[in-house]
């Protein structure tokens, strides 16, 4: 009878046995795999927040505070003094337009109303002044209740000078000019048909479409629209990951100046730091270099600096747990592998008196551990695939009161952008909107290489513990152990 197939018979000698051994191992094999899956799951976002947006500074014009507040605007110059600041690697500056629906914006002038036109401007995000003008495209989002809402409590100015309500009316587009291929927060567009821009400090009539404006105007790559009466085609759609980011579009820095007639204005600067470790001293220099009188320099990532904090608590006692875990089974098979020699130092002997070399002893016994580590680990991933998002869960909810209690009130205005949320022009904060937000985007998700590393991991363990047993009793001599026998 071959090795294997002794090991095999071996494992299934005592059925009550092995299966009680099986559901331990199964229980901290499972443990253990759900603990890797949490902690691979949370390096993963600390990564992700650390290269999009852990290094970017927003600057805007001293004084603009969401839709109110005064100042007077960025420029090019600016940028310029900016990107020679120590430790900024880039600059990338932005101009905020708001498209309306020009069929919708000739109703609401036909009612009484003054619809803003070309060349006028409103407070926008962060006090970006932003460009009111009127495109072919409807907006991807209904108005709804909150938006009827706010635009009746604005109300607006008729013909008789009067205040009237607002008239239910689609909702502004967002456009923004950039000059590189990123979005308004600096984190790389995620472009999913078509390409960019090209050039983006060169006047372009091509643009980015987020994948529901598009939907909603029935336009593919290649299609074209108009901004004040001047047609544009879309060279590429993106997709923003928010119903709000996606009722939106890009053109390049120069073509927005152009069509708000302000060459050389800027509504807001991103600004890249080298490092997170640097980002304090860069917001000090930029400020200083830029005055305070002249601009805000906000820095966005303090919200994120909590999260990180939070995020590596979590992945370092889901590492703890996952060696702990890993420890267990280690214990078991060993326990119960201490147990199977020395019930079988008879057969042990006999192995021994007939020729068998110390390996071959202990390849038996390691291959029995194995056989039943297998089984164990099969059970064990299948509660690590149902269970590791609850316990990742559970692991960040038990981490994320401290941090929520530390970001409430940097939400007012005031914050990244101006908006409620203190995001990076986007509304609830975009990805700056407060730490347990960040938490709580944390997925788990049981990969195969996770399971794989995992199990890898366990059944390393279950060698060393089967062998230690089995190569220590063989190196006794065959009379001793037939002797006690």
């Amino acid at each position: 009878m071959s090795v294997l197939a002794r090991s095999v018979g071996n494992a299934f000698r005592n059925k009550v046995r092995t299966g009680a051994v099986v559901a331990v191992l199964a229980v901290a094999i499972g443990l253990a795999l759900s603990m890797l899956v949490a902690n691979q799951a949370v390096a993963a976002k600390v990564t992700e927040l650390n290269a999009s947006v852990g290094t970017v500074l927003t600057v805007n014009p001293a004084g603009g505070q969401g839709f109110e507040g005064g100042g007077e605007p960025l420029t090019a110059e600016q940028a310029a003094t900016a990107a020679a600041v120590p430790n900024v690697t880039s600059v990338v500056g932005t101009k905020a337009l708001r498209l309306r629906n020009a069929a919708a914006a000739a109703a609401q002038a036909a009612g009484g109303t003054q619809a803003t036109g070309p060349g006028g401007s409103q407070g926008g995000p962060g006090g970006q002044t932003t460009t009111t003008l009127t495109t072919s495209l409807t907006a991807a989002i209904d108005a709804g209740t909150l938006g009827n809402r706010n635009q009746a409590s604005q109300g607006t100015t008729g013909s008789t000078g009067t205040t009237q309500p607002a008239r239910t009316m689609s909702l502004p587009i967002t456009a923004t000019g950039i000059g590189a291929e990123v979005d308004s927060t600096g984190k790389a567009l995620a472009i999913t048909e078509g390409s960019g821009l090209g050039d983006y400090t060169a006047e372009s009539t091509n643009a980015l479409l987020g994948t529901t404006l598009a939907e909603k105007n029935g336009l593919k790559v290649g299609s074209t629209f108009t901004i004040n009466d001047k047609t544009y085609t879309v060279a590429g759609l993106f997709d923003a990951g928010t119903a709000f980011g996606n009722n939106a579009l890009y053109v390049t820095l120069p073509s927005a100046q152009t069509l708000a007639a302000l060459p050389g204005e800027l509504s807001t600067m991103i600004v890249t730091v080298n490092s997170m470790e640097n980002v304090d001293a860069a917001k000090t220099a930029l400020q200083s270099a830029l005055g305070a009188d002249k601009a805000d320099v906000t820095q966005g990532q303090r919200n994120l600096e909590t999260a990180v904090s939070s995020l590596n608590s979590v992945k370092n006692i889901s590492l703890i747990a996952f060696v702990a875990a890993l420890g267990t089974a280690g214990l078991i098979i060993l326990l119960i592998m201490v147990m199977l020699v020395r019930e079988r130092r008879r057969e042990i002997g006999v192995l021994k008196a007939i020729g068998a070399p110390n390996r071959t002893i202990g390849l038996q016994f390691v291959l029995e551990a194995l056989v039943v580590v297998a089984m164990g680990s099969v059970v064990g991933a299948a509660v690590a695939s149902f269970a590791s998002g609850g316990i990742a869960s559970a692991l960040i909810s038990s981490n994320s009161s401290t941090t929520t209690a530390a970001t409430t009130g940097r939400g007012i205005p005031g914050g990244a952008a101006g908006f409620p949320g203190g995001g990076a022009g986007l509304p609830s904060g975009g990805p700056f909107g407060g730490a347990s937000q960040l938490l709580t985007t944390v997925t788990a998700s049981a990969s195969p290489g996770v399971i794989a590393a995992g199990i890898a991991a366990v059944f390393g363990v279950a060698i060393i513990g089967a062998l230690v047993p089995a190569l220590l009793t063989a190196r006794i001599r065959p009379i001793e152990v037939l002797r006690g026998e």
